[in-house]
């Protein structure tokens, strides 16, 4: 049987959903090709908040690499946004002049950011939040600008105000309304959020409207109707979305506010279906990604030849993906004669639970501060069950019906099968347990894999995780050992121990030795391994280049327009004219289009081409500059204060030792990212308090700090211990930053390893063992012998000239409508 051709305008999570369930019900029935606007691959952007915060990278947020296309045999075109769809010749062709003919079409083109008709609108700094791109533009402007300021108190504006505080801006979210997200919220849901945001450093105001956006040539801040002007160098405008149905609207399909569908998904053209945020089935458009997954379901079913699959309208609860934060809302809130509600308030605790009733049955939920039982009232209001039997326990939660408190375990126990459990992928609690016994799945990351439960968001991890305990009894190890891909069954510690213990000194006899189940490895244990290698001989192991991501073999960042960004180190955030001037002379030589300060007290250049690297690094090698390892899973920098040479407060020389601590320890590689700081008082200018390892000068010595975070999760550091001098305060740094490299799991953050070996132990080890201590001091300190060599010199004295050198160049032929050739550079 010959196949069909089922063409896909979008590549976002929505049609990724669509073509696993198409791939799995008829893998043989169409040859499929995908246009994607966007020049990369599919992508969860449910977790862009986390790559906004730092807490994640982007190459973990993806879906479908370039393998799972490849092994699909499915043509994707990156970069491609369809101009035009021919009804009648059955074709879509993309702006680079890509022709493809289609049978069936699929268009899912989401949706496109709402823009406030503001003066000022097109300023530079004025960005919105929807995808990568944008991501990427707000963490280049978050480098060099002090204030932003958020137009939005809805989920995304939220989410970017936690990661741009994150990112050590200073923010203010405004919100025309009284209470932060009142579509999802009650007023006093809305006002205890408000606080823990606040609480968290980010101003909000709300009944604010905005006048206007004020600049001349950049963004300098935002006018108020009631006269208040706020300073701000970055505006994120996050107020909301419109279906992108402009391209089905020009092919003449039925619009109205998005491509209007019927229940199977399909549009006016019986050859033409529609998912995702530009559809509209039932009159009802869509943003949330449960009822995006439905409609991929739907849809794919109806591609495979089963006219009986419909998209069926559910509540979708509500859920904000700031770490700290938790909060559950499903259904009507509103108020009414006809309604009646139950309300639990715990001041002292933060909690704040609502129940909008109807007829003996619930028909809105909102839970802030506890939300274990939302899939519990959520699979009470999606039934209709009636409550009044329960009505006097049913505020406190399911483990509380019968009058007093169940094991949880019971309460999921009685969860019926159909009950939802991952609200953002749509896997109930049957699917789970099915997929457990049938499969024989016995971790977390197994019913991620096979059912997406838990995949998304992560909210419902713990539901998981006690469905696996029930399903699995005493046979379920919560603290088993994770492989570190499936290319082993080995976990990271085992593989750590092994190249001890074996003598492995290369990534060969690794996969060798431990019996590896692939030819080569993967993209996620090569570069462990390579780590591991590294820091466990550093004398004999030559670090594998082909094992390290593209910053790390170029010794650049990689910007969105394939262009770098050099960062070169300033020891402590220390310079002078002469190198001021030296890189000025790099930026006029280079034209070099954009320069800009970084929160970590450097100086970014970006938009270099990469062929222009060596040279580049030429030139800042004679200045004296080594490379600022902006790229590295190792140290980025150590900020400091003025401390004692300028400050009327300081109590120590800040400055020297940050400039002592860099220079010692720079070159090292390290399981993640490291950045330090040096405080010269308890003032804390160089905010050491949120480091992964942080210094605060007081009179008496030096307060050594440890495992920090202002990301995605905001947590103040650990206190190790305090010491006299100087010398003692290298001595005890370098001795935790090796126990860290030495205990780590590649891509592991400092403080994730600290709470999994234990505070106390690393205190034990590090401030009460003075023998270990020196060990681990002296293991480092041989291992900077081979580390530390300058990677810019390296290269420009010709050290892998292969990844700067062009492989060929291109010229295009003429395109379709008398488009000019393009020259094209590999």
């Amino acid at each position: 049987m010959q196949k069909q051709k089922l063409v896909v305008i979008g590549n976002g999570m929505a049609p990724g959903r669509a073509l696993e369930h198409l791939l799995e019900l008829a893998p043989d029935a169409y040859d499929v090709t995908i246009f994607n606007a966007e020049p990369r691959v599919n992508y969860d952007r449910i977790m862009l908040s986390p790559v906004l915060s730092g807490e994640k990278e982007f190459e973990e947020i993806i879906i479908h690499g370039d393998g799972w296309y490849i092994k699909h045999g499915i043509t994707l075109y990156k970069g491609h946004k369809v101009i035009n769809i021919d009804r009648d010749a059955k074709t879509v062709t993309s702006d680079a002049g890509t022709t493809e003919p289609y049978d069936k079409l699929l268009i899912a083109t989401g949706s496109v950011p709402f823009i406030l008709p503001l003066p000022g609108k097109d300023l530079p700094g004025v960005l919105t939040y929807r995808d990568l791109d944008d991501v990427n533009a707000m963490l280049l402007a978050a480098q060099a600008r002090a204030r932003a300021v958020v137009i939005g108190g809805g989920l995304l504006g939220l989410e970017a105000a936690a990661g741009l505080k994150s990112r050590g801006m200073e923010v203010t979210v405004l919100h025309v309304m009284p209470t932060l997200m009142e579509r999802q919220l009650d007023p006093a849901a809305g006002y205890l959020l408000e606080k823990a945001v606040e609480g968290r450093g980010i101003k909000v105001i709300t009944k604010a409207n905005t006048k206007e956006i004020i600049g001349d040539k950049k963004v300098e801040g935002v006018l108020l109707a009631d006269g208040t002007v706020l300073p701000a160098d970055l505006v994120v405008m996050a107020v909301g979305i419109r279906p992108n149905a402009t391209l089905a609207k020009e092919a003449g399909v039925e619009i109205n506010r998005g491509i209007v569908t019927d229940a199977g998904m399909r549009t006016s053209d019986p050859d033409i279906f529609s998912i995702g945020e530009c559809a509209e089935v039932g009159g009802q458009c869509y943003g949330l990604v449960a009822p995006l997954y439905e409609m991929a379901r739907v849809v794919a079913a109806q591609l495979a030849g089963d006219a009986n699959a419909v998209f069926v309208h559910s509540e979708t609860p509500t859920k904000l993906k700031v770490t700290g934060i938790n909060l559950f809302s499903v259904g009507d809130l509103g108020e009414g004669d006809d309604r009646q509600e139950i309300v639990l308030r715990d001041a002292a605790a933060g909690v704040y639970k609502r129940l909008v009733l109807k007829d003996d049955r619930i028909i809105g939920t909102v839970l802030y501060g506890e939300t274990s039982d939302g899939a519990w009232f959520h699979d009470l209001t999606k039934k209709r069950t009636d409550i009044s039997e329960m009505r006097d326990t049913l505020i406190f939660g399911q483990s509380y019906q019968g009058g007093s408190p169940l094991d949880p375990m019971a309460a999921v126990a009685a969860l019926p099968d159909d009950a939802e459990i991952c609200g953002c992928n749509g896997v109930c609690k049957g699917k789970i347990t099915g997929a457990i016994s049938a499969k024989g799945l016995t971790s977390l990351d197994d019913v991620r894999a096979h059912t997406k439960a838990s995949a998304s968001c992560g909210s419902c991890t713990g539901l998981v995780e006690q469905l696996l305990s029930l399903t699995l009894g005493d046979a379920y190890n919560p603290s088993a050992v994770t492989p570190m891909c499936s290319c082993t069954d080995l976990g990271h510690d085992d593989v750590r121990r092994l190249i001890v213990a074996k003598k492995l000194k290369s990534i060969p006899a690794v996969m060798q030795e431990l019996q590896w189940k692939t030819s080569c490895g993967c993209a996620k244990c090569r570069p462990a391994l390579n780590y591991y290698l590294v820091a466990d001989w550093p004398d004999e192991y030559a670090d594998d280049y082909q094992s390290r991501f593209i910053n790390e073999r170029v010794h650049a960042n990689i910007q969105k327009d394939g262009t770098y960004s050099v960062v070169p180190r300033m020891w402590g955030g220390v310079t002078n004219s002469k190198e001021l001037r030296a890189i000025a002379d790099v930026v006029d030589k280079f034209d070099i289009p954009a320069v800009k300060v970084t929160g970590g007290q450097r100086i970014d250049m970006l938009g270099i081409k990469k062929e222009d690297l060596p040279a580049v690094w030429a030139d800042l090698g004679k200045a004296g500059f080594v490379s600022g390892q902006a790229y590295a899973k190792g140290l980025r920098t150590v900020k400091t204060c003025v401390g004692t040479d300028w400050c009327r407060f300081g109590t120590q020389d800040s400055t020297g030792l940050g400039i002592r601590i860099e220079k010692f320890m720079w070159g090292s590689w390290t399981p993640a990212k490291l950045k330090m700081a040096v405080s010269g008082c308890p003032r804390n200018c160089a905010e050491a308090t949120c480091k992964d390892i942080g210094i605060i000068c007081v009179d008496s010595g030096f307060e050594i700090h440890f495992a920090g975070a202002a990301g995605l999760d905001i947590k103040g550091t650990e206190v190790l211990g305090l010491v006299k001098t100087e010398d003692e305060a290298l001595e005890h740094v370098v001795a935790l930053a090796q126990m860290y490299r030495e205990q780590g799991r590649y891509l592991e953050r400092i403080y994730k390893w600290a709470k999994r070996v234990g505070l106390d132990e690393i205190r034990r080890q590090i401030m009460g063992d003075a023998d270990k201590r020196k060990a681990y001091f002296d293991r480092f300190v041989f291992s900077q012998k081979f580390a530390q060599v300058d990677p810019w010199s390296e290269r420009v004295s010709g050290v892998d000239k292969h990844e700067f050198q062009p492989m060929a160049t291109i010229t295009a032929p003429r395109a379709p409508l008398g488009r000019a050739k393009d020259a094209v550079t590999l």
